[in-house]
């Protein structure tokens, strides 16, 4: 066997051997295709362009002032084409999304972490099908229904939280996520903390994910062969295996559970009952459960603080939400999901929140399986097309004042939600997020209830940067600091006495 000094002689000159055989390849064919694709910085001939350092989406805004709302980047042997304004979203990522439904290779969040079983960057096939058919089966919007009681009790304990410890609202947020999401992944009904170990795992793992899928955090998702370096990427395969044991043993405790037909319904139980139907092997079925968990509690409690930013940094706009729910539901009662319809102030504030700090800033990258068209230029088979969110919602010609908050652009002239405005944070075409109807379900949910419960406020001793969010893929914002103050009497009562 060689040993690692060994291999190491043999990296250096293999990795200048790919970098010249490239540089010949882009010389010999590349000039005719490069001539049509969507313009961009100059770059290194061999290397490409320099990843940014830092929040690649604010980079990606600059870009754009400058190349247009479509250009190109090259990191290594990889093509990102960047797209940063609606027309161009619609064009290119709905109306031609039957040549997009592909992910790009993800060495590290799909081959050597997700050992190809991670559904947010599996490739079309036969096992992305399985997926998707089992997902729909239990996430459409006739079954997301079924979860409301489950979220109402999660939301009102939300409530209580925040009346208890506000300061450590933001862990609340969290603990919200983690015992819904578990509740419905795993049919687990008792409360539910972020310092459970077996939510510590699962976050570890997502928190592993996100850094993966963040453009140029890996060299060896520029230059795949380092994959076949054993020591280069045997931390990377180690944490694949620690994510197997965590999903299978959270399996094994439903499989317990049936024995003793005590299995509260869950989407691991419906997998396990339809297991054959569905055609999923053991790895596939472990790994969906975990995955949705990873997802849903990851995004779920990255929203809730920016609704809380939002509404501690522009107080007229809590209180005209709050009039609505005054009106429509009054002090007595709480909000349920059958107000909703009557609630466009609280639904107009959720969408502005996703435009106005999208959790996803840069997207979720696709891949071409045809050549592309838009305008003059081709998107070439195979190339990267990242639709970047951050971007995308701040484009003026459809978001006038882009980086106000402003929810009353979502509403037409008689309050209602429009339904000529759109945004795309949960994405586009037939990757568009399975768990999406569940995901604003508990959004609405939380929000509704915490601006009928508070008045929430900022302190003046503690200005709230709304820029300081996390540098990675999922972008929360930094902890940060505000006040909460009941507005209704009695509130703990009223929540404890919530009958459904």
């Amino acid at each position: 066997m060689l040993t690692k000094a060994l291999l190491s002689s043999f990296v250096a000159p293999l990795f200048l051997m790919t970098l010249a055989f490239r540089a010949w390849c882009v010389g010999v064919f590349g000039s005719r295709s490069q001539s049509k694709l969507p313009p961009g910085p100059p770059g290194h001939y061999l290397l490409g362009n320099t990843p940014p350092k830092a929040y690649p989406h604010r980079h990606f805004v600059r870009l754009a002032e400058k190349y247009g709302p479509v250009f190109t980047l090259r990191y290594g042997s990889r093509r990102l084409v960047i797209i940063t304004n609606v027309e161009a979203a619609v064009d290119i990522m709905i109306k031609q999304s039957h040549n997009l439904a592909d992910r790009p290779q993800a060495v590290v969040a799909g081959e050597l972490i997700g050992g190809g079983l991670r559904i947010v960057s599996m490739h079309v096939g036969e096992r992305l099908r399985k997926y998707r058919t089992a997902l729909h089966a239990t996430l459409q919007p006739q079954s997301a229904v079924k979860y409301e009681p489950l979220q109402m009790q999660n939301a009102r304990n939300f409530i209580l939280d925040l009346l208890d410890e506000p300061e450590r609202f933001i862990d609340h947020a969290k603990r919200y996520a983690a015992g819904f999401i578990l509740g419905i992944t795993y049919g687990k009904t008792t409360p539910t903390s972020y310092s459970d170990p077996e939510v510590k795992r699962i976050n570890t793992s997502m928190e592993r994910l996100t850094y993966a899928i963040r453009p140029g955090s890996y060299l060896v998702d520029s230059y795949p062969f380092l994959k076949y370096i054993p020591w280069f990427t045997s931390e990377l395969k180690r944490y694949h295996q620690e994510d197997m044991a965590l999903f299978h043993s959270q399996v094994q405790v439903v499989k317990e559970r049936m024995l003793k037909n005590e299995a509260h319904p869950c989407f691991a139980l419906s997998l396990l009952e339809r297991q054959e139907e569905f055609g999923l092997s053991d790895d596939e079925l472990a790994y969906l459960a975990g995955s949705m968990f990873g997802g849903g509690a990851d995004t779920t409690a990255g929203v809730l603080p920016i609704v809380i930013m939002a509404a501690a940094r522009h107080p007229e706009l809590q209180a005209r939400v709050r009039a609505q729910l005054d009106e429509v539901v009054g002090c007595d009662r709480l909000p349920t999901f059958a107000d909703q319809n009557m609630l466009s102030e609280v639904c107009a504030f959720v969408q502005e929140v996703y435009r106005w700090r999208p959790l996803t800033p840069t997207g979720v990258p696709h891949r071409a399986t045809k050549d592309v068209y838009w305008k003059d230029y081709v998107i070439p088979a195979g190339a990267e097309v990242h639709a970047c969110h951050w971007a995308i919602g701040r484009d003026p010609e459809v978001y006038p004042d882009p980086d106000a908050f402003k929810p009353e652009r979502w509403l037409g002239e008689q309050g209602k939600m429009r339904d000529d405005l759109k945004f795309f944070n949960w994405g586009f075409g037939r990757r568009i997020c399975p768990g999406m109807h569940v995901a604003e379900r508990s959004i609405f949910m939380n929000t509704a209830l915490m601006l009928w419960a508070f008045e929430i406020s900022e302190d003046p001793a503690h200005p709230i940067d709304t820029m300081a969010m996390r540098d990675s893929a999922i972008a929360p914002p930094e902890p940060f600091v505000v006040r909460f103050k009941p507005r209704i009497m009695n509130l703990r009562e009223k929540i404890l006495s919530h009958v459904e």
